[in-house]
């Protein structure tokens, strides 16, 4: 049977979609079947790790695309966004799985002995696309070195890391020490918006061995970045950032629920 002629995935209840940002159902379908990102060859498909899938708008994607992958693993530190997917969209494919990225956030995964980081869960170059959407506008100065270096690790040579960020200018920025390098918008929850200077990123993304190949300038100016990275060893050639210039307009995220961490439980 044909992914055309597969009952459409479950949508996921709106109180889900609430925490990852867009709650309209056109937001998590692909019914033309193509291929979800144009940034990258089908063949990247063959093994993709969606870090921070919340809960399924990628997988639901992948599900209803003609290049469906052989292997999905879906992993976020929000467990009802997990069990959610666990039980609606993991039954419907062989080779999707979904797990629960046990580290600690204020609102979606509290406690103060977790740790801030964790391995992701694949083999050293077995992923040929990781895909980590509206992740690294969340991780601090101090999280993003080492999970950059956990994507160089687990993509194959031939892989792409197709990721979004939020991206200033630090020679702006006077005041800032050698050793800052980020900026961020929230004194309660520092990772509720994290902003990266871009030469910062060039520079650590290159000491973890991969080069921006492809760089998209936000919709709205300040907004995110969709950058593709590629592993040193693809020889891809690095690109140079275009200007961010795009009309001015503001998209704060959503607020959250009380006791957040427990919907979907």
């Amino acid at each position: 049977m044909s992914t055309s002629e597969l009952p459409a995935p479950p949508l996921p209840p709106l109180e889900l979609r609430q925490l990852v940002g867009p709650v309209d159902p056109a937001a998590f379908d692909n019914p033309s079947g193509a291929p979800v990102f144009p940034q990258v060859p089908l063949s990247a498909y063959e093994s993709v790790l969606d870090f921070g899938c919340g809960c399924g708008r990628l997988a639901r994607q992948l599900l209803q695309s003609s290049v469906r992958p052989e292997r999905y693993v879906g992993i976020d530190l929000h467990r009802g966004m997990i069990r959610w997917c666990r039980r609606h969209l993991a039954p419907l494919a062989p080779g999707f799985s979904f797990r629960h990225h046990d580290v600690f956030n204020r609102y979606f995964n509290p406690g103060r002995w977790k740790r801030r980081t964790a391995s992701l869960p694949a083999r050293d170059a077995s992923i040929t696309l990781v895909v980590a959407w509206s992740v690294f506008t969340h991780l601090t100065e101090e999280q993003a070195p080492f999970y950059l270096r956990e994507v160089a690790r687990v993509l194959r040579p031939d892989g792409y890391f197709l990721s979004t960020w939020f991206l200033f200018d630090k020679q702006l920025f006077p005041m800032l020490h050698e050793f800052q390098n980020a900026l961020y918008v929230n004194h309660v929850d520092p990772t509720n918006a994290v902003v990266f200077d871009r030469a910062w990123l060039r520079r650590t993304a290159r000491d973890a061995g991969l080069v921006i190949a492809h760089a998209e300038a936000p919709a709205v100016r300040g907004f995110q970045w969709l950058l593709v990275l590629r592993p040193t060893a693809a020889g891809a050639t690095e690109v140079e950032l275009p200007p961010d210039d795009a009309p001015i307009g503001a998209l704060p995220p959503p607020l959250l629920a009380t006791r957040a961490d427990r919907i979907g439980l």
